[in-house]
């Protein structure tokens, strides 16, 4: 039932960023844009005109290309996000979708490089029942069932309210993905997105070294360098790209229980902050 004496409202936690963390935040975007956006069209190029047979690794790395270049065409409006001292100046729907998109298509990235670190790991350490079990048709189930999940977990981003005005500021802040009071909870998702994958693909490529060592070992000959320096440069990549964000994000989170404000949001959209006396 409607009750008109009383205003209905709700009361979010909105972490304001600092002018420090919005600079990194837009150098380390800016980095991974101007890195990102030729590898991977090239790598869609090779892929398009290549005619050698399909494997597993092949049906991830195309999907780790697609979400790559998804991810790195979203970067401009959060460089730009950033630059303006997180302020938003293009709007809700944008606003969701690009969050919507971001979010998605990085998840997307990390989950297929971990996909591809287990894929390898099968081949090299259990390369009998890797012949029953690597198969390109098992791989394009992965990928479609990793896409569907990701679609769904990423979803309350595209479906709710996702910027914020800020009254003492004329500032419109966009797309905060931990809306509530910074916790312990949103801590440990954070960890937990990352960790999952960090320690499958260190764990796999450790193994695979390993097995490689042995295996040379016995047969009399010494490690390729070439698979040495392979495993080390996708290590390298892997932290590159994914570590500083999740680190910054950390402490951001982190931070933001001493700096935060609380919001309160009327249902006309109206947003308006306690201030400390009378």
């Amino acid at each position: 039932m409607f009750n008109n004496s009383s205003e209905e409202k709700s009361t979010v936690w909105y972490p304001e960023g600092s002018h420090l963390e919005n600079v990194l935040f837009a150098s380390f975007y800016t980095v991974i844009f101007i890195i990102a956006v030729p590898g991977n069209i090239l790598a869609l190029w090779v892929f398009t005109k290549e005619k050698r047979k399909n494997s597993p690794s092949k049906v991830f790395l195309k999907n780790l290309a697609v979400a790559d270049v998804s991810f790195v065409m979203m970067l401009p409006m959060r460089i730009v996000y950033h630059l303006m001292d997180s302020h938003w100046p293009f709007g809700e729907i944008l606003c969701r979708l690009l969050g919507y998109l971001f979010y998605l298509n990085m998840y997307c990235s990390l989950y297929f490089m971990t996909c591809i670190s287990l894929d390898r790991f099968i081949a090299v350490v259990f390369p009998i029942q890797a012949l029953r079990i690597r198969k390109p048709a098992y791989a394009g189930v992965a990928s479609a069932i990793l896409w569907f999940c990701l679609v769904i977990a990423m979803m309350p981003l595209l479906l709710s309210q996702q910027t914020v005005q800020l009254s003492d500021s004329n500032r419109t802040v966009c797309n905060q993905l931990y809306r509530e009071k910074p916790s312990a909870r949103a801590l440990v998702s954070t960890a937990v997105a990352f960790a999952i994958p960090l320690i499958t693909i260190v764990a796999s490529y450790i193994m695979i070294l390993h097995r490689l060592c042995r295996k040379m070992e016995q047969e009399k000959r010494p490690v390729r360098e070439k698979a040495i320096r392979m495993i080390v440069l996708i290590l390298v990549n892997f932290t590159v790209a994914f570590v500083p964000y999740h680190v910054t994000r950390f402490i951001y989170i982190e931070g933001s229980h001493h700096r935060g404000k609380t919001a309160v949001i009327h249902p006309n959209g109206a947003t308006m902050y306690p201030r400390c006396g009378s």
